[in-house]
């Protein structure tokens, strides 16, 4: 139980404040703050997910295939490894070494 505060009629008279239940006082909007935060958050983090997988690479998709030779393959491999890893397939830097031109 708990002290309601008193309160001053339309009319000018004052109604003297009275012990009520919690339990029996209803409110019309109740608001759960921790649910608010993690929706809030849910949403950023959803947001920036999409950032991230958006960014488009700039190497291009070649394969052993879309050279004439080791040479050339082993060349552009040698010019940017990040970009032509695929070309790598044990790592040990040598680039088509199978011979799948």
């Amino acid at each position: 139980m708990s002290y309601r505060k008193g309160y001053y009629k339309k009319d000018g008279t004052y109604v003297q404040g009275h012990f009520v239940n919690k339990g029996s006082v209803k409110t019309k909007f109740k608001v759960d703050s921790k649910k608010g935060c993690l929706g809030i958050l849910l949403i950023i983090l959803h947001g920036l997910i999409g950032l991230s997988c958006t960014s488009e690479s700039n190497c291009e998709s070649k394969k052993c295939a879309d050279f004439s030779n080791q040479a050339e393959a082993q060349a552009a491999f040698d010019g940017d490894k990040s970009c032509y890893s695929n070309l790598d397939r044990d790592n040990d830097n040598i680039a088509c070494e199978n011979g799948q031109y």
